[in-house]
């Protein structure tokens, strides 16, 4: 492809790499396509995979539309402890008894969640807090206070349960923090919980399945050629 293609308008989707940020992809295909504008559409945490939808040039005036489409994600919950994060960012810092806890709480809890909720944002998140990013008052020890906000959860479905790991389906609105579901879950169960592994497979009607690997695309794009 050439680089005013890229220019252009190109929408692409990519299966963001375990650790890598969403901005690396960002980062990576702006080197690769040579776009003078390259932007995701909607965040993935370092520690999830899936669905990133990336896109370039006069496209990326679509960001926002692709942002605002309901997200679908697969993942488990660590059933027992908690962790400062929500999630394996940091270490535990409490346990709990989860012996008594029956399959049958597990899935009837999940219905607790469904529908619109209120939700606060994790402390380790981007949320912007007087300029600054949450997580990096969070790293530095700072005591904060987000504001929950409404989001819409419209399927929560418990697919799997091999204790401790609790493995789910969820479709949900923008804004949804899937970490602070695993800590706002453990509770409701009278224990802890923290999200072990996450995946996101769709955003609107875009499919995981119909995404790239960022490896694969390097290889296949000759800018300018």
């Amino acid at each position: 492809m050439k680089p005013n293609e890229f220019d252009e308008g190109k929408v692409l989707l990519f299966d963001k790499p375990y650790k890598w940020t969403s901005f690396d992809v960002v980062r990576k295909v702006r080197q690769i396509t040579k776009a003078g504008k390259v932007g995701h559409a909607g965040t993935l945490d370092p520690l999830a995979t899936g669905l990133l939808i990336v896109c370039t040039g006069k496209f990326t005036k679509r960001i926002d539309q692709y942002q605002g489409q309901e997200k679908e994600y697969t993942g488990s919950f660590f059933l027992g402890a908690t962790t400062p994060s929500y999630d394996l960012e940091t270490a535990v810092d409490q346990h709990f008894d989860s012996s008594n806890i029956t399959e049958e709480q597990i899935r009837d809890t999940a219905n607790q969640f469904t529908g619109e909720i209120m939700q606060s944002p994790p402390l380790h998140s981007a949320v912007n807090v007087k300029g600054e990013r949450a997580y990096e008052k969070a790293r530095r020890g700072e005591t904060l206070e987000l504001p929950p906000k409404k989001v819409t959860i419209s399927t929560f479905e418990i697919t799997e349960i091999t204790l401790p790991l609790i493995h789910f389906r969820i479709v949900c609105s923008k804004g949804t923090y899937i970490r602070s579901l695993a800590r706002d879950y453990g509770r409701a169960l009278g224990s802890g919980a923290y999200l072990a592994s996450l995946c996101r497979t769709r955003i609107g009607n875009f499919l995981l399945k119909d995404a790239m690997a960022v490896a694969g695309f390097a290889a296949d794009t000759q800018v300018g050629n």
